[in-house]
């Protein structure tokens, strides 16, 4: 009886955090693939339908989904690669002692922390078309103004712009911090053998930053996929579904259309996209990662 209790004890201290975890993750993960299969409505919670694959058949094979598919795409793609290439560029320059760079440091830093409902406000004021200060700063080089988030070729391109914006500081913080921990012997080493600086960074510097290049580019996918705040406030979706992505969709299909089927559909499908790309980056990634 002691032998028993001896081996179940463990599984007693880990029980609450399990039941914990199983109530509100694997269980509404579950609930909502069984949503997908059936008709209903927000409207009419206790009228739910079966309906087979049909949601998924009509999530396919709308038009409006693969634009919402594609956009959301070239906005993850977008935004990492930007978001994490110009973050690890301004580490390089601020990864120093004096105090004029700590400032600059906090300075980056600061849209990290503020909220996104005011950094959308802030740049659709700046985005303004007739009172905005980038068209003035246009029209004092001697440039046209532009209609940043009215025209379809630009609006994507400027919630990316805010998106970097708001995420270069975090990005940049984690990459200083990477920078700080690698031996400093392993630079010195490398100035006595007269390496050339864009050799260091090649051989030395990405190798050993590749745990936290990994880290954020799995955040930043995420993160990515998940955007809904500033499409809701900057944009809905618009001009002419341009800057619609998967979570606003969802939202769209679920809140304002009462298309709940179709809505846990999507998000199964939001769910597959993002769980493949993690896996993905994990197998494939993680080989390339230098653990110190």
């Amino acid at each position: 009886m002691a032998d028993l209790a001896q081996t179940l004890r463990p599984y007693a201290y880990v029980a609450p955090a399990m039941i914990f975890f199983a109530a509100f993750f694997f269980f509404p993960i579950a609930y909502m693939i069984y949503l997908s299969f059936q008709d209903w409505s927000l409207l009419s919670l206790d009228e739910m339908e079966w309906a087979g694959t049909a949601n998924y058949e009509a999530l396919f094979a709308d038009a409006d989904f693969y634009q919402v598919l594609k956009g959301t795409l070239v906005y993850t793609v977008s935004t990492v690669a930007i978001g994490i290439g110009a973050a690890l560029l301004l580490a390089l320059w601020l990864n120093r002692k004096a105090k004029i760079y700590g400032l600059v440091q906090a300075a980056v830093f600061s849209p990290h922390i503020i909220s996104l409902v005011s950094v959308a406000m802030l740049w659709m004021w700046l985005m303004d078309p007739q009172y905005g200060l980038l068209n003035a700063i246009l029209e004092f080089l001697g440039l046209p103004a532009y209609t940043w988030l009215a025209d379809t070729k630009s609006a994507l391109v400027s919630l990316i712009l805010v998106s970097v914006w708001k995420g270069i500081g975090y990005n940049t913080l984690v990459f200083i911090a990477g920078l700080q921990s690698i031996p400093r012997e392993i630079y010195e080493a490398a100035a006595l053998d007269r390496s050339p600086g864009w050799k260091t960074l090649w051989k030395i510097t990405i190798p050993m930053l590749s745990p936290t290049l990994f880290f954020l580019l799995v955040i930043n996918t995420i993160s990515s996929f998940q955007v809904f705040d500033t499409i809701y406030i900057m944009t809905q979706g618009g001009p002419v579904n341009s800057t619609n992505m998967l979570v606003f969709y969802i939202y769209e299909q679920g809140m304002d259309f009462y298309n709940g089927g179709i809505a846990s559909a999507a998000s199964v499908v939001l769910l597959g996209i993002v769980g493949a790309l993690t896996l993905l980056h994990f197998r494939f990634m993680e080989k390339r990662v230098h653990y110190r």
